[in-house]
C-alpha cells in the first residue's frame, strides 16, 4: 500500500504516533474533540482513520469516507467499527490492546486490593477522624480462587500479576487459548469457575454474547459467593443482576471501572436508583473508567499503532 494522505487524529494520542505518520509522508488532522456529526465533513478525504470511543465508525460513516484505507484503535474493543462493511471496503483495521494491558491490570489489582483490605473504607474513616480496626478487618489473596473470564492481552497481563499471591488462577476463554503459563488452569467451559471461583474479572469484549454476561443466571451457578471486577465494557454486567446479588449476597464484593451507561450521571430511572445504592455500599470500588488511561499506555498504544501502519 502506498503511504501518504490525510489521517484523522480522533482520539489522544502520544506525539510520538503524530510525528511517525509525519515521517512516513502522512499529513496529520488533529481533531480530539471530533463529534459524530462533523466527521462526515472531515472523513471525506482521509486514507487513515485514528479513533478511541468517542466516534462509531458505522457503515455511513465509512461510505463518507471512500479514500480510506485503515483505521488505528487505541486500545481495544473493536466494537466501535463496522468490521464487516470495513472489511467488504477492503479498510484494514487494527487495535492496540497490548499497549493498555498492563495498565488495566494494574488497576484491577488495585482496585482488588483496595476492596478486600478496606483501604478506601478505613481510609475514609480517618479522614473523618475514626479510628476502627476489628470492624476493618480485611482478608487475603492468597490461597484463593480467581476466574478470569477472556484470555487475552489483558486476562494474560492479570494471571502475571497475580502469579506471585499463592492464588489459583482460572481462565475461560471461549477461543482456543495456546502458550498457556504453567500458573494458570485452563477451564473447558464456564463450569469449573461456576464451582470453585471466589473472585471473578471479566476481560472480554462487547459483543452480542457478551451483553450482560454478569446475569442472574450467572450469579445462580456461582457455588460460593464471589468478587466482582469488571475492567472490560460496562455492558458485560447487569446493574439489575448485579444489584440483586449484592443485597443477597451472592456478590460480597465489586470492583467497577466500566457501566452500562457513561458517563453515569446520565444513568435516569431504575437504573439509576439501583447503582445510586450500590454506591453506598462498603463493598463497592468504583472509578470513572480510567483502568487503561495512563500516561505509559497513551505511548504504548501509540506506538503498537505506528508500528501496525507502517507494516501494513
Amino acid at each position: 500500500m502506498n503511504r501518504g494522505g490525510l489521517v484523522l487524529i480522533a482520539a489522544p494520542v502520544h506525539a510520538s504516533l503524530i510525528s511517525g505518520l509525519q515521517d512516513a509522508g502522512y499529513t496529520c488532522k488533529v481533531e480530539v474533540r471530533i463529534t459524530q456529526e462533523s466527521a462526515f465533513h472531515l472523513v471525506k478525504d482521509c486514507v487513515g482513520i485514528i479513533t478511541s470511543t468517542r466516534l462509531q465508525l458505522n457503515k455511513e460513516l465509512l461510505d463518507a469516507a471512500p479514500a480510506l484505507k485503515w483505521i488505528g484503535r487505541m486500545g481495544s474493543g473493536m466494537e466501535v467499527i463496522d468490521l464487516d462493511h470495513a472489511a467488504q471496503k477492503g479498510i484494514y483495521c487494527f487495535g492496540s490492546p497490548e499497549g493498555n494491558c498492563n495498565a488495566v491490570a494494574e488497576h484491577a489489582v488495585g482496585m482488588l486490593l483496595s476492596l478486600i483490605r478496606r483501604i478506601r473504607v478505613s481510609g475514609n474513616q480517618m479522614q473523618q477522624g475514626t479510628w476502627l480496626r476489628d470492624e476493618n478487618r480485611g482478608i487475603e489473596l492468597e490461597g484463593k480462587t480467581i476466574g478470569i473470564i477472556g484470555f487475552g492481552h489483558t486476562g494474560r497481563a492479570l494471571a502475571h500479576k497475580l502469579s506471585v499471591w499463592d492464588m489459583r488462577i482460572l481462565a475461560y476463554d471461549k477461543y482456543p487459548v495456546a502458550d498457556v503459563p504453567g500458573y494458570v488452569t485452563v477451564c473447558p467451559s464456564l463450569q469449573c469457575i461456576y464451582q470453585e471461583a471466589d473472585i471473578v474479572s471479566f476481560h472480554v469484549p462487547f459483543a452480542s454474547d457478551t451483553m450482560h454476561y454478569l446475569n442472574e443466571s450467572f450469579v445462580s451457578a456461582m457455588i460460593k459467593p464471589f468478587i466482582l471486577l469488571n475492567t472490560s465494557r460496562g455492558a458485560v454486567v447487569s446493574i439489575d443482576a448485579l444489584f440483586d446479588a449484592m443485597k443477597a449476597g451472592k456478590v460480597s464484593g465489586a470492583c467497577l471501572d466500566v457501566f452500562e451507561k457513561e458517563p453515569v450521571s446520565g444513568m435516569t430511572g431504575d437504573m439509576k436508583e439501583k447503582f445510586e445504592y450500590l454506591m453506598g455500599c462498603d463493598n463497592m470500588i468504583v472509578t470513572p473508567h480510567i483502568a487503561g488511561y495512563t500516561f505509559e499506555a497513551l505511548e504504548k498504544m501509540s506506538k503498537a499503532l505506528l508500528d501496525k501502519v507502517l507494516a501494513i
